[in-house]
């Protein structure tokens, strides 16, 4: 006997098609969502490496910072210490100009002249004393003009006062002081 197939061989075929059309879709679909997964957990991973990465980058700055603030102390240091040097070795070099100083003022200093101030600022020096004449202040000036510590005397102001039949004045002087002639001289002794 033959065998007779009533069903229809293209619906038969249809459904076999729509089968494994549904089955290679279905595993599209599973090796797709595989594929995002993979994907997004290798993504995850990178993001997590790379927000490592930045934390430990940002704790070297942190560190690298810390180390630049110790470093501008440690300049601010290293200048003051300059500084401080730089006025000792001033201090070492003026040392002697200072006496020097001192005795040239003495040493042009004439008989009856008596000095009750002295002030320097910078190269300028302001004296002030009494005389027993006007005479006598003439000559002081002449001798600081000679000498080689002091330059350009000036008479700034006279006061002459009589008490007990006694004549003074009181007069004050700005001269020049000489700082190159003092370290000269204090390199030759």
């Amino acid at each position: 006997m033959t065998k007779i197939n009533l069903l229809d061989w293209r619906a038969a075929r249809r459904e076999r098609h729509k089968k494994q059309f549904f089955t290679i879709l279905g595993l599209a679909v599973t090796a797709s969502a595989a594929v995002v997964a993979v994907g997004l957990m290798l993504m995850t991973g990178a993001i997590d490496h790379q927000q490592e990465r930045n934390t430990y980058i940002q704790q070297q700055i942190n560190e690298l910072d810390k180390q630049i603030k110790e470093i501008q102390e440690l300049e601010k240091v290293r200048r003051d210490l300059q500084a401080h040097i730089k006025v000792i070795e001033q201090l070492q070099q003026s040392r002697t100009a200072t006496v020097h100083f001192f005795d040239e003022i003495v040493n042009t200093l004439p008989d009856g002249i008596y000095l009750t101030g002295v002030k320097q600022s910078g190269q300028n020096v302001n004296i002030k004393g009494i005389a027993e004449s006007n005479g006598r202040i003439s000559t002081y000036m002449k001798n600081l003009d000679a000498s080689p510590w002091f330059k350009d005397p000036k008479l700034v102001v006279i006061r002459t006062s009589t008490a007990n039949r006694l004549r003074s004045s009181e007069f004050e002087l700005q001269v020049t002081n000489l700082t190159k002639a003092a370290s000269d001289s204090g390199a030759g002794k």
